[in-house]
């Protein structure tokens, strides 16, 4: 977060390795507090921290060192400047960084710890985190009843004085106060949750009520112009509170901090966030889908998921974080975008929390889980320094060649992202498995043992994941579960057996689904083949991060500082005997690619400048035989997955399944740069039309109206069509059919394009030719915007059928080829 007349990174310090603890469970708490009110629009639900155990593992490791800091972490400390700012006296050392007593931001820590002692409570059952617990709350309910001795209205509650505020409400510079206020205030609401401290949720009430005072005296635009200062997830602990209470007050409260500065362009699902700091924008989003939750409001919810796609798509770094100094920057900068200061941890952290929230609003979204996999494994798992016994913490991840992770320490750092980072691993567990009624998603892939509430179930999961492509479900217990895990859209040739027997129906970008009364016993095995794959950036298809699965490898370069991306040899790529680790050769000399979660104390780089290299001779597949969820697999392994956006769903195909468009928003997005620096191609696909709409598209991949690709079963001229331009539709280069495609019925149509003669395909048969064709796809560059069903232009509509068997090559199929594509019907 953006700080006033001060450099954050000058506060940041590196703590000293020590020994690596490890978490061990112990008698579980009591079942958490019950909601007044049910969520409204959700199918899926998450365990409670009580009911899931890490076992031995990378997930177990990293929870073990943050737990070991919860414990060394002095109270004294972090209510030194609590009690100095109510007139108690304190004998403890002040801490510092974040926390000192001259800045303007000390509080929050509090608000973390509270939160991470709260989980770490609920996990393990150690009765010493809630000890401490208990003791924060008590001491800061101690400082809340001082308040009108202090000076302050009834209620308020924080390390600095109310007169912050004060300045937010005049738009005054100050260092974001009711950020800290979020994070005390959502720390208290887990203390009452996890830890059942009824204290924690009197003084939270006592808050709450102080934030309707202030906010109540303002007025609409004053409230407003308010909102531009941080101020966290204000409205998700107030939906939050609201949910647990049934007070409507709360959910009013939580309704003033709705900002429409955001909230608007996002509604209509535009992409405005170019130069908004990201984090400051992440938790007002969290509060959008929990006011969803909290009153039906389809808008809260179209905000949240309109933001997610923009964000993961538009905004996303290899490794799931976003953000250069701190800052979305324009959509699709990733290359020219890579510094010490990407990916702020905090951001993920919020993001993860809001793709669980989707998640649990539309479970067939595959893709938030998969986006789930990559940003934890890749940012925050990483993220904490493995020779620190306390889990010292990232602040930034940098990306830029030769950049290096620096860490947080004991009392002179209290970043924001050293609070998140303790949140994060107290509650590892939580995305693991969900439910709803008698069916279990399996989301991740980490070795655990589920007791489910209830059933007098147990299933255990043994995995060395990622280290190995495999894992095991073992039941203990008997009764029905409708097991549902998760095929990553990664995972081509996945195979899933049930006490040795293969299942059908597995299918990369779905769920495997085994729904039976299981007997104590029963064993599922999982094989997820982890393909080596590389995926180029949006803004410059030379720049690419290579990945192991879902893994993003990262080159090793030990004390060698960079000033440019090394060029890599993808040819050169070599396994070596230690799982997921890799020897190439680059413009550096040889160099050993690792696991990025597991790079530390070294400098390293994630990108590559990999030039000259054409993309593969067969370049993606979609076979679009899914089920469910809205990621369609790329078959040939290029890990090309596409989304399914706007509405398509899927339907009966010309062979298994297809995709299924509606004509008014429904379209398939492919990956940016399919083609990009190809000088050949072939695509080829099955499209059954249902409505005779001209301009409609079959596929047009380009970056708006200047430069694309197109294939249109029905132009104005009532024939189909095939264009390519790079300057505009003034130069479209095109190839004109006889006829348009006919309506309900499949129709196999292929266009291929080598030297300058591009040839039009129907049903396997050559319809038209143009052997004046100049402009290839390498001419557009890498192509961001690649489309089955829709246009460049906003004006064209929206393709009405079925697309089934789509195709893409980075080379011209001869005839003989396109007739096989056409005789065999896949």
């Amino acid at each position: 977060m953006p700080q006033p007349a001060l450099s954050r990174r000058s506060l940041l310090q590196t703590g000293a390795a020590v020994a690596v603890g490890t978490a061990v469970a112990g008698t579980l708490p009591a079942a958490p507090a019950a909601a007044a009110r049910t969520d409204i629009g959700v199918s899926a639900y998450a365990f409670p921290l009580t009911a899931v155990t890490l076992l031995a593992g990378p997930f177990q490791a990293n929870a073990g060192r943050t737990q070991s800091y919860l414990n060394f972490i002095d109270a004294d400390r972090l209510l030194h400047t609590f009690r100095l700012n109510y007139g108690l006296s304190s004998s403890a050392t002040a801490c510092g960084g974040w926390e000192s007593p001259t800045t303007e931001l000390r509080g929050h820590s509090t608000g973390h710890v509270l939160t991470a002692l709260a989980q770490a409570y609920a996990n393990t059952g150690q009765a010493a985190f809630k000890t401490k617990g208990d003791y924060l709350v008590a001491q800061l309910a101690i400082c809340q009843n001082r308040a009108s001795t202090a000076g302050y209205n009834t209620g308020y509650l924080s390390a600095y004085p109310e007169s912050f505020i004060d300045r937010v409400e005049a738009r005054q510079q100050v260092w974001a106060p009711y950020y800290t206020l979020h994070k005390i205030m959502a720390g208290l609401l887990d203390m009452h949750l996890l830890a059942g401290n009824a204290q924690a949720l009197d003084v939270l009430t006592r808050m709450a009520a102080w934030v309707k005072f202030r906010n109540d005296r303002l007025s609409q635009t004053q409230r407003q112009n308010m909102l531009d200062t941080e101020f966290g997830g204000m409205n998700e602990v107030l939906t939050n509170l609201y949910q647990l209470t049934e007070n409507p007050d709360h959910l009013t409260t939580a309704r003033y901090f709705d900002h429409a500065e955001i909230f608007d362009p996002l509604a209509a699902n535009t992409d405005a966030l170019n130069n908004y700091h990201a984090n400051t924008q992440i938790p007002k989003i969290l509060g959008a889908i929990r006011e969803y939750h909290a009153t039906g409001t389809t808008r809260y919810r179209d905000i949240a998921v309109n933001f997610w796609d923009i964000v993961v798509n538009r905004h996303s770094y290899a490794i799931g974080g976003n953000s250069n100094g701190e800052y979305f920057k324009a959509p699709n900068r990733i290359a020219s975008e890579l510094s010490d200061s990407t990916c702020e941890c905090c951001n993920t952290y919020n993001m993860l929390k809001l793709t669980r929230q989707l998640f649990f609003t539309n479970p067939s979204r595959l893709d938030y889980l998969d986006y789930y996999e990559r940003a934890l494994w890749n940012h925050l798992i990483g993220a904490q320094n493995p020779s620190s016994s306390h889990g010292f913490h990232c602040y930034y991840v940098p990306l830029r060649a030769g950049g290096t992770k620096t860490y947080s320490n004991d009392y002179s750092n209290f970043t924001c992202c050293h609070g998140t980072g303790m949140e994060t691993h107290t509650k590892l567990v939580d995305s693991i498995y969900f439910h709803n009624g008698d069916i279990l998603y399996v989301n991740l892939f980490a070795a655990s043992r589920l007791v489910w509430p209830g059933r007098g179930i147990t299933v255990q999961q043994d995995t060395t994941f990622p280290e190995s492509s495999t894992s095991r479900l073992t039941v203990t217990g008997s009764g029905a579960i409708d097991l549902r895990i998760r095929i990553p859209g990664w995972a081509t040739g996945a195979e899933v057996r049930l006490n040795g027997t293969v299942q059908s129906g597995v299918t990369s970008g779905s769920f495997a689904r085994i729904n039976r009364t299981w007997a104590s016993g029963d064993v599922v095995e999982i094989s997820l083949p982890m393909a080596l794959t590389r995926e180029a950036t949006p803004d410059n298809s030379t720049v690419q991060a290579v990945k192991h699965g879902p893994i993003v490898l990262a080159g090793a370069y030990g004390s060698t500082n960079l000033s440019a991306l090394p060029t890599l040899n993808p040819a050169t790529i070599t396994p070596t005997s230690t799982p997921m680790q890799y020897t190439a050769t680059a413009s550096t000399g040889t160099v050993t690619l690792l696991p990025f979660y597991k790079m530390h104390g070294q400098r390293y780089t994630v990108y590559w400048t990999v030039t000259g290299a054409p993309p593969a001779p067969f370049v993606a597949h979609y076979r679009f035989d899914e089920t469910a969820g809205t990621s369609a697999a790329d078959a040939t392994g290029n890990g090309k997955t596409g989304t399914l956006t706007g509405g398509a769903g899927w339907t009966s195909g010309r062979t298994g399944n297809a995709v299924n468009l509606n004509g008014t928003s429904a379209h398939v997005s492919l990956p940016a740069g399919l083609l990009a620096g190809a000088t050949a191609f072939t695509v080829a696909t099955w499209v059954r039309r249902t409505a005779a709409t001209a301009w409609a598209r079959v596929f047009d991949f380009g970056t708006g109206t200047g430069a694309y690709l197109f294939l249109t079963p029905q132009s104005s001229a009532g024939t189909i069509r095939f264009a390519i331009t790079s300057g505009g539709a003034g130069s479209e280069q095109q190839i004109n059919g006889p006829a348009a495609i006919p309506v309900n019925t499949w129709t196999h149509v292929a266009v291929t394009q080598t030297g300058n003669t591009g040839v039009l395909y129907v049903n396997g048969v050559e319809v038209a030719r143009n052997t004046a064709m100049t402009t290839r796809p390498s001419a557009l560059g890498s192509t961001t915007n690649n489309w089955v069903g829709r246009s460049q232009y906003s004006g064209d509509p929206y393709l009405t059928g079925a697309v089934d068997g789509f195709r893409v090559y980075a080379r011209a199929l001869s005839a003989a080829e396109i007739a096989d594509l056409n005789s065999t019907g896949l």
